[in-house]
């Protein structure tokens, strides 16, 4: 056999062996070995005194696929498949120096910790696999621990900033509320000025008339004081029905009601019911003074319609009336007797045109009766009872 036969052989032989290896070899161990990083060398370095520069090409690599790890003494670039790694010879201030990524390369920026000039990049314990590891675990240790304390901090920071925000925002609520407490309290006040405005005009008012009155009494000549003696003629026999004093009263009351008859009236505004119609025509539409004329000329006419007098409460209640008011519906109360269910709505009303005109007035307690009847007869009225309830609030509060 030749030379040539021979190292042929050998080399056929030796190539089956490492197949033969290859093959037998465990998985993850063909695994890690089909995939392991190509180690970058051709990095430079530059120095001063106090600043130390490496600069690291990427291969083409894009920059957003570029990993960069840093700490005191260990960098790390990983870009697939491409790795650079670099212990450095004495620490540098990791938070201090900074990474530019950008035209194809890496460069560091740092700033070391002792101002001298390092006789070399890499540390000795390039080669010792056991002291790279310790070096890099410690270095992960450090910034794992680095990035709890900062993350620690700028969540102490953003629970002070939501503190403080919500500070504000209840301030901001209080000034809000006080503003409004502030306007209802001047209304309040305001309300206040014009009742006691009108309570001191109606005083005036009522002094004036009667001043007024007593300076006519004081200016007519009084009549003497006397007695007359009538005798009448003694009635020797029993006074019939047809003379009883019930005739008497219907024949005064049909006199009466001659008397309000005009000739320029219709026979439509002689009627009481066709009248109090009208109010209501007139109250729908806002004109309450007419409304109020009507109703009056048709309780002259009908004394009994107890229609007419709430009808007019409601109008003096729209007028600010509230004393007219008042006498109006304690009258037709008065008529709507006895209490029964097929006049509970027209009591309801009343009562509560009642009570109203109390409240304008201030007089709680008494509009608050008015109220409580109003309730006793529509139990299921939910407003009234949400007004009763505000009205004995109220007098709980001034008590």
């Amino acid at each position: 056999m030749s030379v040539c036969s021979r190292r042929e052989a050998n080399l056929r032989k030796k190539n089956t062996n490492i197949l033969n290896e290859v093959l037998f070899l465990p998985e993850a161990v063909y695994t890690i070995t089909d995939k392991m990083p190509l180690i970058v060398k051709d990095y430079s370095w530059e120095q001063t005194d106090k600043v130390l520069f490496i600069t690291v090409p990427l291969k083409g690599v894009k920059a957003s696929k570029v990993d960069i790890f840093s700490s005191e003494e260990y960098l790390k670039i990983s870009y697939p498949p491409y790795l650079f790694e670099c212990f450095l010879y004495a620490p540098v201030r990791d938070t201090d120096s900074v990474a530019q990524v950008g035209n194809g390369a890496v460069i560091f920026k740092l700033l070391k910790q002792d101002a001298d000039k390092w006789p070399q990049l890499q540390s000795d314990i390039i080669g010792d696999k056991e002291a790279m590891k310790m070096k890099r675990e410690e270095s992960f240790a450090k910034a794992e621990e680095r990035a709890k304390v900062e993350k620690k901090m700028k969540d102490e920071v953003k629970r002070e900033n939501e503190q403080y925000a919500l500070k504000e925002i209840m301030k901001a609520e209080e000034a809000e509320r006080a503003r409004v407490e502030e306007a209802k309290e001047s209304e309040r006040r305001k309300a206040t000025e014009e009742l006691e405005n009108w309570k001191e005009e109606q005083r005036q008012a009522a002094e004036l008339k009667a001043s007024i009155f007593e300076e006519n009494a004081e200016g007519a000549p009084r009549r003497q004081v006397g007695k007359i003696e009538v005798s009448f003629t003694e009635r020797a026999f029993p006074t019939p029905e047809r003379e009883s004093c019930r005739p008497l009263e219907d024949e005064a009351e049909a006199r009466r009601i001659v008397e309000l008859e005009d000739e320029n009236l219709t026979e439509e505004e002689r009627n009481p019911v066709w009248l109090r119609d009208k109010g209501n025509e007139f109250f729908k539409a806002g004109n309450f003074e007419a409304a109020v004329n009507v109703y009056t000329h048709a309780i002259r006419l009908s004394p009994i319609l107890y229609s007419c007098y709430s009808n007019r409460a409601a109008c003096h209640l729209k007028m600010r009336n509230f004393f007219k008011s008042i006498e109006d519906s304690s009258k037709a109360l008065e008529l709507l007797v006895p209490a029964v269910q097929q006049n509970a709505d027209s009591r309801l009303k009343c009562h509560v045109r009642r009570g109203t005109s109390f409240c304008e007035l201030e007089m709680y307690v008494e509009g608050l009766l008015d109220y409580e009847a109003a309730v006793k007869i529509d139990p299921n009225n939910e407003q009234l009872k949400a007004d009763a309830e505000n009205i004995r609030h109220i007098i709980q509060t001034e008590t």
